[in-house]
């Protein structure tokens, strides 16, 4: 394909993305020609493809492809509706994907609306990478907040090790080096560090209680701790079996010093360079 072909294929598809509903969206009528349908009626047969695609890839067929009418004026001036569908980005893909690929313009709005999916996903990918680093340094200062608590009421370091291990075991059903196994975490390093955000929220919610508890409880010494951690724990992870979430049976999360150090490295490329 020659660079103008590219060229003008992309202020093509560039001029006719609309906004609708807050989404950027492709009307299907002006996108048919487009692609190098000459008939509506054969590309309704590519979309009914990417719908199915849309379902299968567990995407909801309503949010990328929504029916809508519009008005067209007739050779006697007057107008009347039609039937019109508004395609999001990945809908767009999807259609490139299930089109005739011997069209060159589909070629073309295969790798162009792949490339703009691809950003979104990557996006996405981060926005759950920087929540998880988040919630691990929540979680942190919520235990070293509550080492402090119950220091002062007569639980050292050892006691406060031992605390959180029965709750780990409260909270998974299962020990804490039994944990660390399933998700692959070394020994020397933390099991939250190699847990999904849902399980690092819910260890910090039963941190905050105990810690909230102890003090309105007036708790001192490890023993009475103990058991008001151990209950708090076994009440989160009630409240996530009421809701379906068995958090032992959670997929392993990637080591988040990993995901740390990917982050900040994308943060670097975005910085201006110094001038030397």
């Amino acid at each position: 394909m020659k660079a103008q072909e590219i060229q003008d294929l992309f202020n093509s598809f560039e001029s006719i993305a609309i906004e609708y509903e807050g989404v950027e969206c492709w009307s299907a009528r002006d996108l048919y020609p487009i692609l190098g349908y000459s008939k509506w009626e054969r590309f309704k047969d590519v979309m009914e493809r990417a719908k199915d695609s849309c379902n299968n890839s567990g995407e909801s067929v309503a949010d990328h492809f929504a029916g809508v009418g519009k008005m067209v004026q007739l050779g006697s001036g007057a107008e009347r509706q039609i039937d019109d569908v508004m395609l999001t980005r990945y809908a767009c893909y999807l259609v490139a994907q299930n089109g005739d690929p011997r069209k060159l313009e589909i070629a073309f709005a295969q790798n162009y609306f792949a490339v703009q999916t691809r950003r979104a996903e990557l996006v996405h990918q981060r926005i759950l990478d920087f929540e998880r680093v988040q919630a691990r340094a929540k979680l942190a200062e919520t235990e070293h907040t509550l080492s402090g608590v119950l220091y002062e009421r007569g639980v050292d370091s050892k006691g406060f090790a031992i605390i959180r291990a029965k709750g780990d075991r409260a909270l998974f059903g299962l020990d804490t080096a039994i944990m660390k196994r399933k998700v692959g975490a070394p020994e020397k390093r933390p099991l939250a560090d190699f847990l999904s955000t849902i399980a690092i929220k819910a260890k910090d919610l039963a941190a905050e209680m105990t810690s909230v508890n102890v003090q309105q409880k007036d708790l001192h010494g490890q023993t009475g701790i103990e058991r008001e951690h151990i209950d708090n724990n076994s009440a989160v992870r009630g409240m996530l079996l009421d809701r379906g979430i068995r958090p032992e049976a959670l997929p392993a999360a990637e080591d988040i010093k990993k995901v740390e150090r990917r982050l900040k490295s994308e943060e670097k490329k975005i910085l201006p360079k110094k001038k030397k």
